[in-house]
Parts: structure tokens; sequence; C-alpha cells
């Protein structure tokens, strides 16, 4: 995606002190989360976790400017770290594997979770995890960053002036060679990539997805192990669609990484190129040019960062608040099961299975019964939004 050099956040709020956080997870993404935190105002790094020995040291040693490392303690157990750096709020950058287990760690010992997405390593451990924060009544938001982006939301507000977004489409084309996981996935594009594109899309339509009709592919040339091409459509009970066709082996004329996107709308049609300023043309054929940010909006993972602390803050309910951000999860499992099974597949299906599985998990567990309470996936989500 692109957007603008990092900005330093802005100052909290006047007599609030930073929150306190841990970061785990070592990794490149987790160095450009410790980044992120110190570029913020409203958050104070006390502490980095990794299960691999020396890993959050070095990143403390390699990131931290040298006169902020005397109050930022390193470890490999998340309790030993909070313990003795006073953290109040954990960012968890671990890998979708890890991501269960240390949300579910963080929550119960009270401690607030900004989670990296996917939410978690499957839709039944993000119920799950939804569980937890039900029981233990702590916050658990998913930073789908991209949402945080200004140009997106200018496009929304241009497509309300028209009418509101009815028809969507998202064209997407890259060709990176990455090397490694991504290219050994079965269905590393949708998996991967277009959950960005899904959770966008969920910003521009305001209701809920119903059903998900998926077809990819893999083309001779291409040096994935699975498919690097499909084409999804997502239908919301409002009736608006959502249509994404995409491919990361597509070399030559490529797109933003956020995609081309048109927003047909009752009353004219808005169009953003992805990079730069949404437009939009209405039904007479006039010209509506959208709204440059101001200097001081914040993007992505500032932005999202910065939602978190307000929200810990203030005792609020952050927009990807994880009851809310597993729509988007389960948009990509429907995606993956309909190009699989090759029909249609309602979000439905996949939650009401997934429901099933996350409350076996958790008699497992025996740390959260609080899914016992759902009749069904799709109506446990809506009690929190």
């Amino acid at each position: 995606m692109s957007a603008p050099e990092p900005q330093t956040a802005p100052p909290a709020e006047q007599g609030a002190e930073p929150l306190p956080v841990v970061v785990v997870g070592a990794g490149g993404m987790g160095r450009a989360w410790i980044g992120t935190v110190l570029r913020s105002d409203a958050v104070r790094l006390v502490g980095v976790v990794d299960i691999v020995p020396g890993a959050a040291e070095r990143a403390v040693a390699e990131t931290v400017p040298p006169q902020r490392r005397e109050g930022v303690v390193a470890g490999t157990a998340l309790a030993q770290v909070v313990e003795a750096s006073g953290a109040r709020a954990v960012v968890d950058v671990t890998i979708p594997a890890a991501h269960h287990p240390v949300t579910t760690e963080a929550l119960h010992a009270g401690l607030p979770v900004l989670g990296e997405k996917p939410c978690a390593a499957t839709l039944a451990e993000a119920l799950s995890l939804a569980g937890h924060a039900e029981t233990t009544g702590t916050l658990f938001m998913v930073s789908q960053s991209r949402r945080h982006n200004p140009h997106l939301r200018e496009a929304r507000r241009l497509a309300e002036e028209l009418g509101g977004a009815g028809v969507v489409t998202t064209r997407f084309s890259r060709a990176p060679r990455f090397g490694g996981f991504r290219e050994e996935m079965a269905h590393p594009l949708i998996v991967d990539m277009a959950i960005h594109a899904f959770d966008a899309g969920r910003v521009l339509i305001d209701a809920d997805p119903v059903s998900v009709d998926a077809v990819s592919a893999n083309p001779p040339w291409s040096w994935y192990d699975g498919d690097a091409v499909a084409t999804v459509t997502i239908r919301y009970a409002s009736g608006a669609t959502h249509t994404y066709t995409g491919s990361w082996c597509s070399p030559g004329e490529e797109t933003s990484w956020n995609g081309r996107w048109s927003l047909s709308c009752p009353r004219g049609t808005v169009a953003w190129d992805g990079d730069t300023v949404p437009s939009a043309t209405g039904e007479d054929g006039q010209q509506l040019p959208g709204r440059a940010p101001g200097a001081e909006e914040l993007w992505e993972l500032d932005a999202s960062l910065d939602a978190f602390a307000r929200a810990v803050r203030e005792g609020t309910t952050p927009e990807s608040e994880v009851h809310a951000n597993i729509w988007t999860q389960a948009i990509v499992e429907a995606a993956v099961r309909s190009a699989d099974a090759g029909r249609r597949v309602t979000l439905d299906e996949v939650l009401d299975e997934a429901l099933a599985e996350a409350k076996a998990l958790d008699a497992a567990g025996g740390w959260s019964s609080a899914l016992t309470t759902w009749e069904n996936g799709a109506s446990g989500l809506s009690r929190v939004r």
C-alpha cells in the first residue's frame, strides 16, 4: 500500500499517561510494530517478547534508541516480561498459529490486546477468542491496518453523498516474487492478500456479508504452488455486492497494492486508484473531487495503534474489535471453500461450523464458556458491534 512516510502520532489527551505496552513477536513485522509504538505519544514501549532465545534482546538493541532501551524489558515469556515491565496492554505480532495462545493468556491476565491480522490461524480459534474476550471483559482488537487509509474513508464519504455504494469492484494485479511460505500456500492470493480488500469492502458497504462465490486458478507461468489468481463476489444483506478480481502473477501493468476500485451508487460513481485521492462523477456528469487528507491524519499501523490506545483509555469499542473483525476472516474462509467446492458458500455455513469447533476447543481448554450462550455464529458476532 502506498502511503506517506510514517508520522508521529498526536499527543495523548492532556493529563493522560502513555499506555505501557509489550510487543510480542520480534520478527520483521514485530520490528515494524516496535517502530510504530516508539513513534506514538499514546503508548510507551516497556517490553518485547519472542520465544526464540535472544530474539527479543536483538530487536531491542537494533530498533530502540539507546536512550530508551533502559526502560524496555526483553524476554521469552509474556507473563515474566509483563510483571517486570508493568505493561498494561499487549501488541500481538506473532505468527497466526500463536495468536490463540498468546491472546488467550493476555486476556485472562486482564491485558487488552491489539493483534495483527488474521485474528487467529482458523475461524474456530477466532470465535474462541471472541468468547475469551467476553469471559474476561477485556478488549481484543484486530489490526486490519489498511482500513485506516484516509483515501478509503474519503471514497466512502463520496459514495454516501451519491446514495451509498451498491456495486463495488476491485481489480488487483501484481507480480511479486516473495519466495518462502506464500509461494507454497494453497490459496496465497485469497488468504494473504485479498483479505485486505475484503475488509476494505466492509468499510465501504454498511451491511453484513451473506454469501461468497469464488473461482481460482494458477496460470501455467505462475511461480506459486497454489492458486495465484481469483475472482470473488461477496453478497451483502443490503443487496450490495463486492467483486474482487486479482492476480499475484501478472507482470506488466500493475495496480496499486490496494487495487483499483469503482463504487457504483444510485446517483453516480466513485473511482479510486488505490494510491491517490478518490474522485466521483455524479449522474449529471458533474465531477466531485475528493478531499486530500490533512497532514495531521494518521495512516495504517499508526492509526490502528492510536485507535486501540484511545479505546483502552476511554473504555469504548473500536470498529475492529474481535466480534466485528471475524466477519472479514469468515469471508476469506468462505472464499477458499467456494473456490475448492465450485459452489456458493454462505457465511452462516462457515460460522456455524466454526462455532461448533470453537465450543469444543473451549470445553477442552476450560478457560471460557461464553460461546455456550451463542445460538449461532452470526448472532454471536452481532451482540458486540
